[in-house]
């Protein structure tokens, strides 16, 4: 791994954390700010409305992701004039699937009562349409927004693309706020935030243009064949937030209908506190898929398969780590968090906690197969191994109580590590003594005799 690659990956991580500290100062600051400016019945009809236009983001299916994989892995074969054909085709097909979306949720939304179908009582029907109208715009340019971020990835400029994406997103936010805090209704903040995002995305066109010149705009060098080429794997991503919603609200199901809504309450509230080791898991995925993709495209399996290494280690190092703190100050947090309204289950949080360890082998490692555009296989035995999870899950409450509902989530991370392991090692010309060993090995300046040395004290020297 030579320097430039290095360098190329700790922008990455630092761009990665800035965009998860972004999101996080967004949502600690929305509530207070709503709950101060507007009445909380009004927040919460704002919440229920802005839940309805999140769906509109799966109108493009997967070809934004994966026309940012392809781009990418044909500019490391120095394959320009491919690259703007996947561009320029997936630019007209997502700009055509969003328009036509436009067109249909205008009208639906002209024809049903939405303020009535939603129940709602402080919005009036003619503001609900519209709040869900430019939202739902919104979510829409989300969709041609991140192809163009896909433009600086595929030049290696990953973090720079990231960056842009965390500022404008930050500035929207606070273009926001200005409406709620001079006193404005949800119709005039949703219009603003809509505002927002369109001044960001024709900015976005520009910056794309002038930063990479040969990344034109058009229709010259679409191709229809091109996109018929990426429409298996477009429609394989569907299946991962698919099978998160079964892994995730499932078996939250699962648990409600075997043991009611009070076991619900402590199964959800340890899961989500286990969850924190996840976010820095997928810190690491992110930081890793885009190298791994110009490695790959790059036909440099030397480099790929060191890549995989490192990010399945690096993710392995920060889940075990995560885990043994959360062991130590879990319960306690939970107690506190919960206001004692939750008792802490050690053994519960336990076994939640082994599932994170299972799920940072086999994600880490399946970052090669998403970033290649190799993930068909990979969402089908996702939603295979989500879907039998959620019924043993079911099941094993049912039988033996919370803890063995609990244990049915590992079912589904030993099936997916079966499959996703053989699968990655075969890509990256690996082999599993190799991998194993490579698992313990360290730079010579990270062993734990070199940090010794680091901390250590030298010994006064007494004057003879």
């Amino acid at each position: 791994m030579d320097s430039t690659t290095k360098r190329r990956l700790l922008f990455s991580f630092i761009t990665n954390w800035i965009s998860k500290l972004a999101n996080t100062i967004i949502q600690l600051i929305q509530v207070p700010v709503f709950l101060h400016f507007w009445s909380v019945p009004l927040y919460g009809e704002w919440m229920i409305v802005n839940s309805i236009p999140a769906y509109l983001s799966f109108s493009n299916i997967g070809f934004g992701s994966v026309a940012g994989n392809e781009m990418t892995m044909m500019v490391a074969r120095e394959d320009r004039e491919g690259a703007l054909r996947v561009f320029q085709s997936c630019w007209w097909l997502i700009a055509i699937i969003c328009s036509a979306t436009i067109l249909l949720l205008s009208g639906a939304l002209y024809a049903l009562p939405a303020s009535r179908m939603l129940r709602l009582t402080n919005l009036g029907e003619s503001d609900t349409k519209w709040i869900i109208f430019y939202l739902g715009v919104a979510v829409l340019l989300g969709q041609l927004e991140q192809l163009l971020q896909s433009a600086y990835r595929c030049i290696g400029r990953y973090s720079y693309g990231s960056i842009l994406k965390s500022t404008f997103m930050l500035i929207a936010f606070g273009c926001m706020m200005i409406p709620v805090a001079l006193g404005g209704g949800p119709r005039v903040t949703a219009l603003v935030f809509a505002g927002a995002n369109v001044f960001f995305t024709v900015l976005l066109c520009f910056l794309v243009k002038r930063d990479i010149p040969w990344m034109e705009f058009g229709w010259k060098h679409a191709s229809v064949a091109e996109i018929r080429k990426l429409v298996r794997p477009a429609v394989a991503f569907m299946g991962f937030p698919i099978g998160n919603a079964l892994n995730l609200q499932g078996t939250l199901l699962a648990v409600g209908y075997a043991l009611g809504p009070t076991d619900v309450v402590i199964f959800g509230t340890a899961r989500t506190v286990s969850r924190v080791a996840l976010q820095m898991v997928q810190m690491v995925n992110s930081t890793f898929e885009p190298e791994m993709t110009i490695a790959f495209g790059a036909h440099n399996i030397a480099l790929t398969r060191t890549l995989h290494r490192r990010a399945v280690q690096l993710a392995l190092i920060v889940a075990v780590l995560i885990v043994a703190a959360m062991m130590l100050f879990g319960p306690w947090f939970l107690s506190h968090w919960s206001g004692g309204h939750v008792p802490p289950s050690r053994a519960l949080l336990s076994i939640l906690l082994l599932v994170v360890v299972f799920y940072a082998l086999w994600s880490t490692s399946s970052t090669l197969l998403t970033s290649t555009n190799q993930h068909q296989k990979l969402a089908a035995y996702y939603i295979v191994a989500t879907s039998i999870t959620c019924i043993l899950c079911y099941l094993f409450a049912r039988w033996f109580g919370l803890l063995a509902a609990a244990g049915s989530l590992l079912i589904s991370e030993a099936i997916m590590n079966i499959y996703v392991l053989p699968a990655c090692l075969g890509i990256a010309q690996d082999t599993w003594p190799a991998f194993l060993a490579s698992m313990g090995h360290y730079p010579e300046s990270l062993r734990p005799a070199a940090l010794l040395t680091r901390f250590r004290r030298p010994k006064p020297q007494l004057e003879g």
